[in-house]
């Protein structure tokens, strides 16, 4: 998750992914060396909502809402075709990004005191981080090695709820689309 610097990765944590295993062999080597979230073992993804609620805050009722969020939006296919950039990030652009905004503002507007990334950004991106706090040089790198793995299509049908225990990120539940 763009964001997930080490200040982020407190115990009890929380957040809502798209994982995204086709991706994992155009982007891995680079992730492994370029993003520091992969050493906490989170998997290729698109953040849907980080951060979300504590752990402390997630039981059965918890669990039974958010199924019920995801199950009112249909499965759809998406694709990476490009990159895109933040200050000192290189990502993949998935398309439709308006399906991943959607599950999105579904979270937000029935836990409205979960804004994305914190309140940070006015404008929600969608992205699948390659790397994150680094050089120019490195992103360029990353970028133009990807050029010739890419695209990258996947079917999305599920969102994962990941929960960080102080060094590791696991899956505690996923939800399925539809």
């Amino acid at each position: 998750m763009t964001g997930d610097d080490s200040s982020t990765h407190q115990v009890a944590r929380s957040g809502l992914v798209v994982t995204v295993p086709e991706a994992e062999p155009a982007v891995r080597a680079w992730r492994d060396r370029l993003d520091p979230s992969v050493g906490s073992g989170m998997p290729a993804h698109v953040t849907v909502l980080f951060p979300f609620l504590p752990e402390s805050r997630i039981d059965d009722d918890t669990l039974a809402a958010i199924a019920d969020v995801f199950e009112r939006h249909k499965p759809f296919e998406a694709r990476f075709e490009g990159c895109g950039r933040f200050p000192g990030i290189l990502y993949l652009a998935p398309e439709p990004a308006a399906s991943f905004r959607a599950l999105t503002e579904a979270v937000v507007d029935r836990w409205p005191e979960t804004p994305p990334f914190g309140g940070q950004f006015a404008e929600v991106v969608p992205h699948l981080t390659i790397a994150q706090g680094q050089e120019d040089a490195d992103l360029d790198e990353a970028e133009a090695g990807l050029r010739d793995r890419l695209p990258v299509f996947t079917r999305v049908a599920s969102v994962d709820l990941m929960v960080h225990d102080g060094s590791r990120w696991r899956q505690r539940a996923s939800f399925a689309l539809g």
